[in-house]
C-alpha cells in the first residue's frame, strides 16, 4: 500500500516534464475523485500551488484538510443523492474551465458511485437498483461500468466534454488491464462500448427481471438509435484530453516482493491477474502455488493480484477477499504445512464490511472446529466469510487505506 501511496504517485508524475509544461503554463482548475480522492488532493496541495478552483469528491469521511478546496462526499458502491449532487458539481466546474486553461481530474477507483448523474428520465433510485442487481449477480467491473457509462451523464467522456480547456487526467488503477474507459467509468475518456453491449450485459447476466423498467426501456432506445450515445473516439470534444496512469496493481505487487526479499524470502511474482468468481478462483490460486513451489527454495513468498467477483445467493456477510480466502482454506491441506494466504482490497474496504481481506493457514479449519464454529462450507455457502475469520482473528483490518489499485494476494511458505 505504500508503494501505491497518492503522495508518491503525485510527486512522481510532477517530475515529468510535458506535464509540468502545460501546468506551469496555464491556470489549473483541479477535480479529485474516487476513493484516493482526498490524499492525491492534498499532495497535489503539497507540491503545487492552490489551484484556481477545487472540487474533491470522496467515499469516506476522515480525510486530511483540504486546503481551501471544496469537499464533497459520494456513496460507494451503491450511489446516492450526495453523488448526484457531486456529480453536477463536478460538471459545473468542468464547464467554467475557459479555453486556455486546464482541467485536472485526479481519477481513482470509485469515482463511478462517488460522481453518478443518472441521464435524462432516470432517478437515483434507478440507478441504485441497477447497480445492486448487477454486483449481486457477480458482475466484474468491466460489465458494470459499461452498463453505468451508458444511465450516467458525466461518465463515458461527457466530463471532458463540458470542458471547453485542456483535460488532464491523471489516474489511479484498479481496474485489471488498465483501460481508461472503465477505470472511474472513464468521465474524460472516450467510451467504444455502445447501448448494445450495456444490454448484452443485462441479458448475460439475467437480471433484467430486477431492474427498472426506466432502465430497460433506456437501454433499448439507445440501443436503437434514438439517444446519443457516450462520447466516442475521434469525437471532437474530447481532442483536448489527455490521460495518464501513475500507479496500478504491479506496482502494489512490486512493493510487496521489495518487502518480502527484505525479509529474506525467495519471492515469485505472478503477473496473470486473479479473476473470476472468488470460489474458483481460489481454488485455481492454490493449484498454482503447488506447481510454483515445487521447485523452489524455502521460505518462498508469492505475489499476486487482481479482482474476483462473488454471486451473492446467501443472506450472510463478507467480500470478495473473505470468500476467496476461505475457499482456499477448504484446499490448504494440499500445500506444505504452515503455507499462509492472504487477499486484501488494497483500499482496505472488502464488500461491506470493515476489513480489508483475510487470512489463513494450514491450521484454519482444525482453529475453527476448536473454537465451535460450524463446518466452513456452511459459511462460505451462506456467503458468511465474515463471520467465519471474525472468532479467529484472522480478518485483515487497515480501514480505509487511501488508495485503491484492486486486491493483492500473498502466500507465504516457510
Amino acid at each position: 500500500m505504500r508503494a501505491v501511496s497518492p503522495d508518491l504517485l503525485i510527486a512522481r508524475v510532477l517530475e515529468e516534464p510535458a506535464f509540468r509544461r502545460v501546468i506551469d503554463v496555464q491556470p489549473v482548475h483541479l477535480l479529485a475523485v474516487g476513493k484516493a480522492a482526498a490524499p492525491m488532493a492534498g499532495a497535489w496541495l503539497r507540491h503545487r500551488p492552490a489551484p484556481r478552483h477545487g472540487l474533491v469528491i470522496g467515499t469516506h469521511r476522515g480525510q486530511a484538510a483540504l486546503g481551501g478546496l471544496d469537499w464533497r462526499q459520494g456513496g460507494h458502491p451503491v450511489p446516492t443523492d450526495d453523488s448526484v449532487a457531486a456529480a453536477h458539481d463536478a460538471l459545473a466546474l468542468a464547464r467554467r474551465v475557459g479555453e486556455e486553461e486546464c482541467l485536472v481530474v485526479l481519477l481513482s477507483g470509485g469515482a463511478s458511485a462517488a460522481m453518478a448523474a443518472p441521464l435524462d428520465r432516470l432517478s437515483i433510485a434507478d440507478k441504485q437498483r441497477t447497480v445492486s442487481a448487477l454486483l449481486a449477480a457477480g458482475a466484474d467491473i468491466h460489465a458494470l461500468n459499461t452498463v453505468r457509462k451508458h444511465l450516467s451523464a458525466v461518465k463515458g467522456g461527457r466530463l471532458a466534454a463540458a470542458c471547453r480547456g485542456t483535460t488532464w487526467t491523471l489516474a489511479v488503477s484498479d481496474v485489471v488491464g488498465d483501460d481508461p474507459a472503465v477505470i472511474g467509468s472513464g468521465p474524460t475518456v472516450p467510451d467504444p462500448s455502445t447501448f448494445a453491449d450495456a444490454r448484452a450485459v443485462i441479458a448475460t447476466l439475467g437480471v433484467e427481471a430486477r431492474l427498472p423498467s426506466s432502465v430497460l426501456a433506456m437501454l433499448e432506445a439507445g440501443a436503437s438509435g434514438e439517444l446519443e450515445e457516450s462520447v466516442k473516439p475521434g469525437d471532437p470534444r474530447v481532442a483536448h484530453a489527455t490521460w495518464r496512469m501513475l500507479g496500478g496493481r504491479r506496482d502494489a505487487m512490486a512493493g510487496a516482493r521489495r518487502e518480502a526479499e527484505a525479509r529474506g524470502y525467495h519471492t515469485v511474482v505472478v503477473d496473470e491477474p486473479v479473476l473470476g468468481d472468488a470460489r474458483e478462483a481460489a481454488a485455481q490460486h492454490v493449484r498454482r502455488i503447488a506447481r510454483v513451489i515445487g521447485g523452489l527454495s524455502r521460505p518462498t513468498c508469492i505475489v499476486s493480484s487482481g479482482e474476483t467477483t462473488v454471486k451473492v445467493t446467501g443472506t450472510g456477510r463478507g467480500g470478495r477477499n473473505q470468500e476467496f480466502i476461505l475457499a482456499a482454506a477448504l484446499l490448504l491441506s494440499s500445500l506444505p504445512a504452515g503455507t499462509t494466504l492472504a487477499s486484501a482490497g488494497t483500499d482496505g474496504i472488502d464488500g461491506p464490511t470493515d476489513a480489508a481481506g483475510a487470512v489463513a493457514d494450514s491450521d484454519s479449519l482444525s482453529r475453527a472446529r476448536a473454537a465451535g464454529l460450524a463446518a466452513a462450507e456452511s459459511y462460505l455457502a451462506r456467503n458468511d466469510s465474515y463471520h467465519f475469520f471474525a472468532p479467529l482473528g484472522d480478518l485483515l483490518l487497515t480501514g480505509p487505506t487511501d488508495t485503491n489499485v484492486g486486491d493483492v494476494q500473498v502466500v507465504l511458505v516457510p
